[in-house]
């Protein structure tokens, strides 16, 4: 579903699977899906009878989560993940979903993120540093919830300091080069940065607070490679030094 009215009015599906994922980061992974559209739908899974549920139990009515029962259908083998895949794909036939939050560290998911963006739709994965490539890959964006709360943590106790961010490192220096390279650029070089952050999102899952900042813009100046100028039409442009 095309989105007509802005970030604010998307219709967002959070779907979470409590049996992987930890309910210690909820709070950060509100916050960054309450920037990219609403979250109207809020899913829990797993078998509630668990006793290892009970944070994300307490969670449930603060957040207006709904809490998806989903029994162990064979001793030490959970059917959370078919649980959460089926009703993904209810949401998506439906069409009322404009994209979907999943938070898992779990690879398994990686098929329903795949086949959610061949229908053109957001596909926004909240898991550990762990995570394998593959799921992370097959997202949209994919947001390390650790590195999350880093960011928060910074934010609040240290405001005017860049300590504790994720250093600038090989892999990100490579997916922001090629995302420079196919950037339309001016004659001095300069490319606008909303184009380079499309196109970065385009060849992996890059997200700037991955590495602890809230903005893209804010990365790319702690970036020494780049160089950040206001153009005449207040627009930010990026031109790579080297």
């Amino acid at each position: 579903m095309p989105d007509t009215n802005g970030d604010s009015e998307r219709n967002i599906a959070l779907l979470i699977d409590a049996d992987n994922a930890s309910p210690d980061h909820l709070d950060e992974v509100l916050l960054v899906l309450g920037e990219l559209g609403t979250i109207n739908i809020r899913r829990a899974y797993g078998n509630w009878a668990k006793a290892s549920l009970k944070g994300w139990g307490q969670l449930t009515g603060l957040h207006s989560i709904v809490p998806m029962q989903q029994f162990d259908v064979v001793k030490g083998k959970s059917a959370t993940d078919m649980r959460m895949t089926i009703d993904a794909m209810d949401l998506l036939y439906r069409g009322n979903v404009d994209g979907f939050g999943i938070m898992s560290s779990d690879s398994d998911f990686l098929p329903l993120a795949q086949r959610i963006r061949e229908d053109g739709l957001q596909v926004y994965g909240f898991g550990t540093s762990k995570t394998p490539q593959s799921f992370q890959q097959a997202c949209s964006r994919f947001f390390d919830v650790g590195a999350l709360g880093l960011a928060e943590d910074e934010r609040l106790e240290q405001p005017e300091t860049s300590e504790g961010q994720r250093p600038v490192d090989a892999e990100l220096l490579q997916v922001l080069g090629s995302a420079y390279k196919a950037s339309k650029r001016d004659e001095e070089g300069y490319t606008p940065l909303s184009e380079l952050g499309q196109r970065a999102k385009a060849v992996s899952s890059f997200a700037a607070r991955n590495y602890g900042f809230t903005r893209l813009s804010e990365l790319i100046k702690a970036v020494p490679n780049f160089e950040v100028k206001a153009g005449s039409d207040g627009r930010l442009l990026v031109k790579r030094l080297r």
